[in-house]
Parts: C-alpha cells; sequence; structure tokens
C-alpha cells in the first residue's frame, strides 16, 4: 500500500530504507529498520539502519552522518514508527525534533505499549507526519518481529511426518524414516529458517535428537535454531543436545502460554516444534499453533501411534478446523500447510521463506 500523501521520491525512498533494514540482524528482540533522509529539495542526504540490541536506532544512525543543523527542514524515512521511549537509547522522535526534521514518513506503526506514540508526538512538535507508505512490504519484511510484538509470544509452526493413516511410528517404536530424502531436505532447510526448535523430553529420552538443521551431507547449515526442550524430566549429560551450536533453553511445558512469552522476551520470534505427538497435543489442545506442517508418506502403519492425541473434541462440530494453505510434493511424498482458522480473519497463504538456506534428530 501506497499512502496517498507521500510523493513519489518518498516511495523510492522507503523502498531504499527497506534495503536499508535488511542489513540488520534478523533475529534478537530489536526489529530490522532503516531510515532515508532527504533534503528539503528531495535529495538523498544520509541513511542509516539498526545494527542489533544497543546500538544506535535507524533515524539516529542516520542522524549521525550529517554535520549539526544539515537535517532541519529535512524530511526522515523509516521502515518502522519512530519510537517514543527511553531504553538502551533515546526516543528516536525526540532526536528527530531536535535535528530540526519538518516531516517523517513511515511504513509501520510501533506495535509496542512502551515504544509507540512517536508519531504523535512528532505532530504535537509540528512535524508532518505521513503513515502507511509500502505497508504492506513492511509488515511482510518485519513479520516475525511483529507477530511477536503483537502477541508477545513466538509465531509457534507443529510439524510432524506420518503415513496416511496418520501414524508417526510401527508398533515398535520405529519411525525412521517414514517419508523420504526430499521432505527430509525440507524438513532441515525449514529448520533454519527458525529461531528455535522444541521437543518434549520425551523425544530426547527415547531418540536422542541433535536439533540441527543439516544439509544433505550432514554438514551443519550456517542458520541454526536454538534448541528448546519442554519438560521436568532431566536431560542426560551425555545427550547430543550438548553438541549443539546453541545451548538449549529448558522450559517445563506446565504453562506453555508462559514458557512462550519467556522465549519472546529471549528474542525468539519463531518455534518449531519437532516434539513427537505428546507436545504437538499439548500445543493444539492450548490454542497455540499458527501453522501445522504435515507431511505424509504413501504408507500404511496401523496401530495406536497416531500423531495427535486426545483433543477434547466430543462430537464431529467441535472439530479443530484448519484452513488450506498449500499442498507440495516432495518426491514420493506430500507438504500439507495449513492454519487454524481464526474467526473474522482473512484466510492466510503460506508462511512464505525468508532466506535460502536448506525428518531427522
Amino acid at each position: 500500500m501506497i499512502a496517498a500523501g507521500a510523493t513519489a521520491l518518498e516511495v523510492d525512498a522507503m523502498r531504499r530504507a527497506l534495503e536499508l533494514a535488511a542489513h540488520g540482524p534478523a533475529k534478537g528482540v530489536n526489529p530490522r529498520v532503516g531510515c532515508v533522509i532527504l533534503s528539503p529539495e528531495g535529495d538523498v542526504i544520509a541513511e542509516g539502519w539498526h545494527r542489533g540490541a544497543g546500538t544506535a536506532h535507524a533515524e539516529v544512525d542516520a542522524l549521525s552522518r550529517l554535520a549539526p543543523g544539515d537535517a532541519r527542514g529535512a524530511t526522515a524515512v523509516v521502515t518502522l514508527e519512530p519510537c517514543n521511549h527511553l531504553g538502551r537509547t533515546g526516543p528516536c522522535a525526540v532526536a528527530l525534533i531536535e535535528a530540526g526534521v519538518a516531516r517523517v514518513v513511515y511504513a509501520v506503526a510501533d506495535p509496542g505499549d512502551h515504544s509507540s506514540g512517536g508519531a504523535d508526538r512528532l505532530r504535537a512538535a509540528g512535524v508532518s507526519v505521513e503513515a502507511g507508505v509500502l505497508e504492506d512490504e513492511a509488515e511482510a519484511f518485519l513479520a516475525d518481529w511483529l507477530f511477536a510484538a503483537r502477541t508477545g509470544r513466538p509465531h509457534v509452526t507443529v510439524k510432524w511426518a506420518s503415513s496416511l493413516d496418520g501414524r508417526v511410528a510401527a508398533a515398535d517404536g520405529s519411525s525412521r524414516w517414514i517419508t523420504g530424502p526430499a521432505a527430509r531436505v525440507d524438513v532441515h532447510r525449514r529448520r533454519a529458517l527458525a529461531d528455535a526448535i522444541a521437543v518434549g523430553t520425551g523425544t530426547v529420552l527415547a531418540d536422542d535428537p541433535s536439533l540441527t538443521a543439516r544439509d544433505d551431507d550432514g554438514d551443519l547449515l550456517p542458520s541454526q535454531p536454538v534448541p528448546v526442550v519442554f519438560g521436568r524430566r532431566p536431560v542426560p549429560d551425555g545427550a547430543r543436545l550438548a553438541a549443539h551450536p546453541h545451548d538449549a533453553v529448558l522450559l517445563t511445558g506446565e504453562d506453555l502460554a508462559a514458557d512462550l512469552a519467556a522465549l519472546a522476551r529471549r528474542g525468539i520470534r519463531s518455534v518449531f516444534v519437532e516434539g513427537g505427538p505428546t507436545l504437538a497435543t499439548s500445543f493444539l489442545a492450548a490454542g497455540l499453533v499458527d501453522e501445522l506442517l504435515v507431511y505424509l508418506a504413501p504408507v500404511l502403519i496401523g496401530g495406536p501411534r497416531l500423531a495427535v492425541g486426545d483433543l477434547g473434541v466430543p462430537a464431529i462440530a467441535d472439530a479443530h478446523r484448519l484452513e488450506l494453505a498449500a499442498v507440495e510434493r516432495l518426491g514420493d511424498d506430500l507438504l500439507v500447510i495449513a492454519h487454524p482458522v481464526v474467526p473474522g480473519r482473512a484466510p492466510r497463504a503460506a508462511t512464505p521463506d525468508t532466506t535460502t538456506p536448506p525428518e531427522g534428530n
């Protein structure tokens, strides 16, 4: 979306600001933000972006490249509403006012309880403000951070691999490999896209997973999810998790909403739940699942080892309804991507991949 009050130069500057924002860290508690400062004549006189927690915000970074007074009468074009709170750094709204900026154009409103309000503060100081410029593009770019900021928890994807009859293991407990190589490659690629990968202690004790993202040769991919283990049973000292590039986060799982909030405070924006039927069922029953990835193999197993346990559904009318977002063929297997139905919300497409890095343990 392009706001009606924005000029062509401001729209171009916003596209550049989004490019600058991409230089910032994609993970952590802070958003990736870019800023372009235009002279009163419309020329670019400074650019900046946020480099991570504790560093200058994009607006201040851009202003720092100008001599005192050079920003007077200028326009600041920024991907996120300038903040209005004092944290590790000062309020960006105040920095822009003090620099003499005459106009601020931004894409997405800041959803933070403490950091929002920058636009109102700017207007109160006599600064012209235009909101919503390239809002759709900025929303997509900041999707994971905005989700965590708006909900107070990470985006949760639950994944399982099963037979066509919904079994995740044979009677003896064996499950390697229900799906084929192409499906397993896809899982590892998606693991690398997530901030964290979660299992229960039962899976750790039974399977001793490494919870890493690996390529076809078994080598670690550049981006690794933080391992999260839910449950009260201790993780054995010699578990393969000990060799993971990141220290495991241990949570009780007794209050999943509180546990997810704790992960969000650590800067974890997305969680990939792979932890077996018990953990998947717990997340589904708690209404804390945002996306389902179901890898279906053309095999029949039978028996009791179902992908999902009791969800407390007494009648078909009470079934958990899903939006089917996509179906992909991966070798001989199918990947079904679905989202829980949320009343009043338009159907969503599958979550887009935002990087290009690539069932197994």
